[in-house]
C-alpha cells in the first residue's frame, strides 16, 4: 500500500496573508452603513475608492495609495449624487476613470485629477439616466474600451456606451427580480447573473437573449453571487434550504447539476468572491466575517479545493481588491485586499513562500493589462476579443492617461476612418469628431519641436555611451560586493 499521495500538491497551498503595519492602512474613515450587498471598496494601480457616510446625497472618497495614515475629516470626496453610492468601479482601461451608481437612479463616471483630489468633485464627466429605481451594480466591460453596464433596482440591465453618452443596450424583461450580482465572461462576450428569484443566467447582452438558465441554483432565499471563471465555467456563491453558506461550481453546457457543490458554515452574511484568472484561485469573503478563505479551482474532481483561510479579529463591512498589475511581483504577492473596517481600510497582502528572489514565471502568467482589446463600435458590430496582456517580468510603468471627453454626436453606425498620413491643412470643413477615447494614451510630445540633425543624434550617441559605461562599472561593483559576501559567508576574511 502506497501512501505518497496523501495531501494533494499545489504551488498555493502555503499562501498566507498579512495585514500591513499600522501606519499603512487608511484611518479615521466613516465606512458607508448603507443596507447593499456591494464590497464597498474599489482598488487599481494608481488609487483606492471607498464608499463613506455623507449628509444629504451620496460620496466617495478616492485616496492615492501612497496616502495612509489618518485621513482628515475635511479630506475632499466625489459627492455628486444626491442619494447613497452603492456601488463603485474603476474602469480597467484607465486607472483616472471610476463609475458609481447610486439611490439617485443614476450612474455618473468621473475622472479623478493625476495626483488625486484637492477639492470635492462634484461634476461628473457624463450622467447616464435610464433606470427607474436605484441602480445597485456597476460593472465595466473587460476588453472594449467605454462599455459599461449598470443594473437597478428596476430588474433591468442596461449597457452604455460611455464615449457618447447613450444607451447601447436594454435588457428588460429577463429578470422576473432583484439582481443580485453580475459579472462579464473573460472576453466580454456574455455575462452572468444571480437573481433574488433563486436562478443563476448567462445572457448574450448583443441579442438580448438568455443563453442559459438555473433554476434553485442554491436552494436558500438570502443572497447568492455568481463569477464567471475565466475557462467559461460559473463559480456562485448561496445559501442551502438550511440557510448553510454554500459554494458551487457549474458548467455552462450543461446546468443540470453542479460540478462540485461545497458547505461552508452556517454564518449569515452574504459571500463575496474574487477570482484570479491567472492562478485560478477564488477568494471568497463574507461580509460581517473576519476570515478569507481561498480556493483553488482545477480540472480534476471534486474541482474545488480548499486551500486555507486568512483570519483577524475584526469583522468586514467591505472588501477592495487590487488588478495583478498592481501587486509586488518581488515580494510573491499574489494578491492583495483591502479590508474595510467600520473606521479604517486595512490593507491585507496575500503572499506565495519563496526562496528565490527571481521572478517567478509559474505565480505571474501574463495579465490583463490597461489596454483596451477593441473599440465600443466593433464590439456593437459582433467582434469578440480576449483581454490584451501583459508581461509582469518588467516592472509595470502605468501610462500617462488622456482625459475622458464625451462626444454625444457621434453615431454607433459611423464606421472609424482610418488613420491617414499628415496633410497640409486645407480650407476644407472640419470632419466630424470620432467617438470619444476614454483611455488611450496621448502620444509623446514637448512644449517645442525636437532639433534634429547631425547635432542632435551625435548628443544622443554620447548619452547612450556614457550609460552603458555607467551600468558596467556598476556591475564590475555587483560582483566584487557578491565575491566579498560569498567569502564572508564562508568564513574567509
Amino acid at each position: 500500500m502506497s501512501f505518497r499521495k496523501v495531501v494533494r500538491q499545489s504551488k498555493f497551498r502555503h499562501v498566507f496573508g498579512q495585514p500591513v503595519k499600522t501606519e499603512q492602512c487608511y484611518d479615521d474613515i466613516r465606512v458607508s452603513r448603507v443596507t447593499w450587498d456591494s464590497t464597498f471598496c474599489a482598488v487599481n494601480p494608481a488609487f483606492v475608492a471607498i464608499i463613506v457616510e455623507a449628509s444629504g446625497g451620496g460620496a466617495f472618497l478616492v485616496l492615492p495609495l501612497h496616502k495612509t495614515g489618518r485621513i482628515d475629516k475635511s479630506y475632499p470626496t466625489v459627492c455628486g449624487h444626491t442619494g447613497p453610492v452603492l456601488d463603485i468601479d474603476w474602469c480597467p482601461h484607465n486607472d483616472h476613470v471610476i463609475a458609481s451608481g447610486s439611490e439617485d437612479c443614476t450612474v455618473m463616471v468621473w475622472q479623478i485629477p493625476e495626483n488625486g483630489l484637492i477639492q470635492p468633485l462634484t461634476e461628473p464627466v457624463v450622467v447616464l439616466e435610464g433606470h427607474s429605481k436605484r441602480v445597485g451594480i456597476i460593472a465595466w466591460h473587460p476588453t472594449a474600451r467605454n462599455v459599461l453596464l449598470s443594473a437597478g433596482c428596476d430588474n433591468v440591465v442596461l449597457i452604455w456606451n460611455v464615449g457618447t453618452a447613450e444607451e447601447l443596450y436594454r435588457l428588460d424583461g429577463l429578470h422576473p427580480d432583484l439582481i443580485y450580482s453580475v459579472s462579464w465572461s473573460r472576453d466580454g462576450a456574455r455575462f452572468c447573473t444571480a437573481c433574488k428569484d433563486k436562478s443563476v443566467r448567462v445572457i448574450d447582452p448583443r441579442r438580448g437573449t438568455v443563453v442559459a438558465e438555473k433554476e434553485r441554483a442554491h436552494e436558500g432565499a438570502r443572497p447568492m453571487r455568481a463569477i464567471f471563471l475565466a475557462d467559461g465555467k460559473i463559480f456562485t456563491t448561496g445559501f442551502s434550504r438550511m440557510s448553510e453558506r454554500q459554494l458551487a461550481l457549474w458548467d455552462t453546457n450543461n446546468l443540470e447539476e453542479p460540478m462540485g457543490l461545497q458547505e461552508l458554515d452556517s454564518s449569515n452574511g452574504a459571500l463575496l468572491p474574487f477570482y484570479d484568472p491567472d492562478t485560478n484561485v477564488v477568494y471568497v469573503c463574507g461580509k460581517g466575517d473576519s476570515s478569507i478563505r481561498y480556493f483553488e479551482i482545477t480540472e480534476e474532481p471534486p474541482y474545488i479545493h480548499f486551500l486555507n483561510t486568512f483570519t483577524s479579529k475584526e469583522p468586514q463591512r467591505g472588501m477592495g481588491w487590487m488588478p495583478k498589475r498592481g501587486l509586488d511581483v518581488s515580494k510573491c504577492e499574489i494578491a492583495r485586499f483591502y479590508k474595510l473596517h467600520e473606521r479604517k481600510c486595512e490593507p491585507i497582502i496575500m503572499t506565495v513562500p519563496r526562496k528565490s528572489d527571481l521572478f517567478q514565471d509559474d505565480l505571474y502568467p501574463d495579465t490583463a493589462g490597461p489596454e483596451a482589446a477593441m473599440e465600443a463600435e466593433e464590439w456593437v458590430a459582433g467582434r469578440t476579443a480576449g483581454p490584451v496582456l501583459l508581461s509582469l517580468r518588467q516592472a509595470y510603468v502605468p501610462s500617462k492617461q488622456r482625459d475622458l471627453k464625451v462626444n454625444r454626436r457621434a453615431l454607433l453606425h459611423e464606421s472609424r476612418a482610418p488613420a491617414a498620413a499628415p496633410a497640409a491643412p486645407t480650407p476644407a470643413a472640419p470632419p466630424a469628431p470620432a467617438p470619444a477615447r476614454l483611455s488611450a494614451p496621448p502620444a509623446l510630445s514637448t512644449g517645442t519641436a525636437a532639433p534634429t540633425g547631425p547635432g542632435r543624434l551625435e548628443e544622443v550617441l554620447q548619452e547612450v555611451a556614457a550609460l552603458r559605461a555607467l551600468v558596467a562599472e556598476q556591475g564590475q561593483r555587483i560582483a566584487r560586493l557578491e565575491e566579498q559576501l560569498s567569502r564572508l559567508e564562508n568564513g574567509h576574511v
